[in-house]
């Protein structure tokens, strides 16, 4: 390979994408720079949901990854199941594949947890501190001043702590839902049916957490056509919220921050629940560019990932792990431009076709399922015939988890059998 300097590739962001691009990178002794505006530990609004999907990767560069999160006990929680509540006020618990027979056995919870729950104040910086300097040139509290394409067509940057123009051969931009790398060069802006918005805030005190650290997922009137969750965190804490399609709230002229606060004081599922619970800060919100729709997500010298990329599960609100994808193959793509000195167009959109290849079936589910969580009549009927029927039990469960189990759910002949078999 060609010498490559360090700022031949450079990552703008240093959230779960490019953290893991950098990772990548530096498992290949791949020199770059990695800034982020921000200096960690830094908080970024979020579920806070870890799922295996996150590991299926990160292990792939560090593989006792899982297991360092599970030591970590005072910041994350290992969670083995989901709760759901239906409109009907009708609860149902589901353990992910067999870890309600391991609770039962009394095996530590830590090591056989699926997922986790852990605030990205300390995920984020948990993950930023694996950043390698040998190889990575690493500058946080740092962001763009400007960005623009020269008389030749290249990528010019300066940064905010210098006047030099840096040049840089491939950007990679993990900047998040604001992405200043996505706005400056393509042509994408949000459409309020494929971008949602949502509020979180941390609770303590808040009682009737599930054996199991189930993470809650309640499809209250108040809350269709969206959810309310409720996450447990370590040390009796909660990461609670509530979101919805941006289209949705603005034709219902809804006001997410003041719905959240009035259903945990007054709701009959939330009010004894939350009576003596302390609102740890205050409630904030941010948007989700969802994955609902095809884009392109690299150009001339440059590939999006995560939230830049409009990579949001429609269905469950998850960015991380699609963040994590996508951050690797960034990566990947880098070295071969870098092998093939190609930084064109063209030969990016090879990324675009792998990050769809290996996501687009599961967000076309997802997004149809979507879609089909804002009928109340539908939610009713799917919890009253999961009652005692493992299999659907074991679908919705895994429909988190495994694209192939969500297209049961999308197959109308799924619901003929289970309402006549």
């Amino acid at each position: 390979m060609q010498n490559i300097k360090s700022t031949d590739i450079f990552i703008v962001g240093a959230g779960p994408g490019g953290v893991t691009a950098s990772m990548w990178l530096s498992k290949h002794e791949i020199p770059h720079t990695i800034i982020d505006k921000a200096v960690f530990p830094r908080d970024k609004i979020c579920g806070d949901a870890i799922s295996g999907k996150v590991y299926s990767i990160l292990k792939q560069i560090e593989p006792e990854i899982w297991s360092q999160l599970g030591e970590r006990e005072n910041e994350a929680i290992g969670t083995f199941g989901v709760s759901f509540s239906a409109p009907n006020g009708k609860d149902l618990d589901i353990y992910f594949s067999d870890a309600n027979k391991k609770l039962t056995h009394h095996s530590p919870l830590r090591d056989i947890a699926p997922g986790f729950v852990m605030k990205r104040l300390d995920f984020d910086d948990f993950l930023f501190k694996k950043l390698n300097p040998a190889y990575a040139t690493i500058k946080e509290g740092v962001g763009l001043k400007s960005m623009e394409r020269n008389e030749k067509g290249e990528i010019q940057l300066i940064l905010d702590d210098s006047e030099e123009v840096i040049t840089p051969k491939i950007v990679i931009g993990a900047d998040g839902e604001r992405s200043l790398v996505n706005k400056t060069l393509t042509q994408h802006r949000n459409q309020d049916k494929h971008f949602a918005a949502a509020v979180r805030a941390y609770y303590t005190n808040v009682t009737g957490m599930k054996e199991g650290n189930l993470i809650e997922l309640h499809y209250i009137d108040e809350a269709i056509p969206g959810y309310l969750w409720v996450f447990p965190l370590p040390n009796g804490g909660c990461n609670v919220g509530m979101g919805m399609l941006s289209s949705k709230i603005k034709e219902g002229k809804r006001n997410l921050r003041k719905e959240l606060d009035v259903i945990l004081k007054t709701h009959p599922k939330f009010k004894d629940r939350f009576k003596d619970a302390e609102l740890d800060g205050k409630i904030q919100g941010w948007g989700l560019p969802l994955g609902s729709k095809k884009r392109v997500i690299s150009g001339d010298g440059y590939m999006l990932t995560g939230d830049a990329a409009s990579l949001i599960d429609p269905l469950t609100g998850e960015g991380i792990g699609n963040a994590i994808i996508s951050g690797k193959y960034a990566a990947v793509y880098a070295m071969e431009a870098l092998e093939a000195n190609d930084f064109s167009a063209k030969f990016f959109k090879r990324y675009d076709k792998m990050i769809y290849y290996k996501l687009w079936n599961e967000l076309k589910i997802s997004h149809g399922l979507q879609l089909l969580a804002t009928k109340k009549w539908l939610i009713n009927f799917l919890f009253r015939k999961a009652t005692g029927n493992e299999e659907l039990q074991r679908t919705i469960s895994m429909m988190f988890a495994d694209v192939d189990m969500r297209k049961k759910l999308w197959n109308p002949l799924f619901y003929f059998r289970i309402l006549f078999g």
